[in-house]
């Protein structure tokens, strides 16, 4: 059988090891079958990874072997060809019910498809599986063996590892259900080492696999860039009648204020989930994580975004207004929204920011028989911090959500004395916070001559960030409080 000018990988293996994880894993497919169920595979299937509308690498998710020590009996025996092999097993063993799924799993590996084998690295080493390892090895094709730990046991990594060095030409510990995009790289790269006439290939592929990569990271800046415009300059208002609650409707408008923000924010957060390939199941965010918060809650307020000296000197940095005067919140409470007076002055009212009162409630004009209340646009810079984090927090996840994971433990962990920063912002230096104060300005100035040069600089300042999550191999920013490493 001819070769496939696309780099092609069969995942091999014992039944219910974790083959499937992978193969949804590395093609970045939520659609593969996964199921706890040993022998749920039984027909080979082709996963593309296609960028730019050109096929560049396929993962063949296989059944598990079924009877290796007989296959191996008769590998052992066999006296043609040795290319010729896997073809000559196939046609021999075609009928035999008892090998229905050694020989399907060979169909790709027959018309010259690399072998990547996983195995369950959290549970010891058996006769069968040097058998299966053996009998990859008369093949004489390119291989891989992954180790797939789908427990928290890693105490037979060394003895797995030290029998694949026989059979082997890469090994990676690799679990499917954890993998960053990072250590999805690394295996790519590893895979080019298998065999010298497949690097060039390989390289092509592990080239176009980073350029997709830059240009998903470019489309979330420009996601996150129209997401901060779009909430910093909403406002909504409401006209009411004369013997209207004045109190009540400003709670309402308020509320209602409040909904359109998060509505916007969840948008850009399900643009991002698809534009790096989760269409089929959702994205569950770790039990600990911050985004179980809402938007407005004070918890979120006291863990993302700056601390108040941060907030002086961010404020500071443009000496010019970049806030509004002191309003009271939508549920009683008064924080300050910050004075527009310039320099350290106005950034010492900034300090003073809080979650409730993200957008002034105010009368704004009087009609027949009624009154016009109006909530927006909100004047906090400290929002702006907050939803940039949240929105870099929720990438660092998506990003870091390994295809081939289904559901995380339902269980929440308590983190109520946690009160340290746990955002991405309050890393940030002074030039980060120049460009993010600039590009607030702008945003708010209205017909600002420099809005396009600063919304330049912050998508340039964004996709910074995101190439930095992108290379760390550890989720970054995903926890309460102390909790982040």
């Amino acid at each position: 059988m001819k070769p496939s000018p696309v780099p092609e990988f069969a995942i091999v293996g014992h039944p219910n090891e974790g083959k499937s994880s992978v193969v949804s894993t590395l093609a970045e497919d939520d659609s593969v079958r996964i199921s706890p169920t040993p022998g749920e595979t039984i027909q080979c299937q082709t996963f593309p990874v296609t960028i730019d509308g050109r096929e560049v690498i396929r993962f063949i998710d296989t059944p598990g072997f079924q009877n290796p020590k007989q296959t191996l009996q008769w590998m052992r025996g066999y006296a043609g060809p040795d290319t010729h092999m896997v073809a000559v097993f196939r046609q021999v063993h075609a009928d035999r019910p008892d090998f229905r799924d050694d020989v399907e799993l060979f169909l790709p590996v027959e018309r010259g498809a690399g072998i990547i084998y996983v195995v369950d690295g959290s549970r010891p080493l058996r006769g069968v599986d040097r058998a299966e390892m053996e009998i990859l090895r008369l093949t004489g094709r390119p291989r891989m063996a992954i180790i797939n730990c789908k427990e928290n046991e890693t105490g037979y990594i060394d003895q797995w590892k030290s029998e694949f060095r026989k059979h082997f030409n890469a090994i990676r510990v690799f679990n499917a259900h954890k993998a960053t995009y990072a250590e999805r790289i690394s295996l790519l790269e590893n895979l080019k080492n298998i065999d010298q006439d497949w690097q060039p290939a390989l390289e092509t592929v592990i080239s176009a696999f980073k350029k997709d990569w830059e240009y998903r990271n470019s489309r979330t800046a420009e996601i996150l860039c129209a997401l901060l415009e779009k909430c910093l300059t909403h406002a909504i208002s409401r006209n009411f009648t004369e013997n209207a609650d004045e109190g009540a409707a400003r709670k309402a408008l308020q509320e209602k204020y409040n909904q359109d923000i998060a509505d916007m924010e969840q948008e850009a957060h399900r643009k991002i989930r698809r534009l790096f390939k989760h269409n089929i199941f959702s994205v569950d965010l770790p039990p600990q994580s911050i985004l179980h918060e809402e938007l407005f809650n004070e918890r979120t307020w006291q863990l993302l975004g700056l601390t108040p000296t941060q907030l002086i000197t961010a404020a500071g940095l443009g000496g010019a207004a970049v806030g509004a005067l002191v309003d009271l919140a939508a549920h009683g409470l008064t924080f300050g929204i910050f004075s527009a007076i310039g320099g350290l002055a106005g950034a010492g009212w900034a300090a003073l920011g809080g979650a409730e009162q993200l957008a002034k409630t105010k009368v704004v004009g009087m009609n027949l028989g009624g009154l016009q209340i109006q909530v927006g646009p909100l004047g906090n810079i400290q929002f702006f911090y907050i939803l940039l984090d949240r929105a870099l927090i929720y990438y660092s996840h998506v990003i870091n959500w390994a295809h081939g994971r289904r559901g995380l433990p339902a269980s929440r962990e308590s983190h109520a004395k946690a009160v340290t920063k746990a955002g991405f912002a309050t890393e940030w230096d002074d030039s980060a916070k120049r460009i993010c104060t600039g590009f607030f300005k702008a945003v708010k100035g209205g017909e600002d001559p420099r809005h396009d040069a600063r919304r330049q600089a912050m998508k340039a300042f964004i996709m910074n960030i995101l190439n930095g999550i992108s290379r760390s191999e550890r989720p970054y920013g995903l926890v309460f409080g102390n909790d982040r490493k």
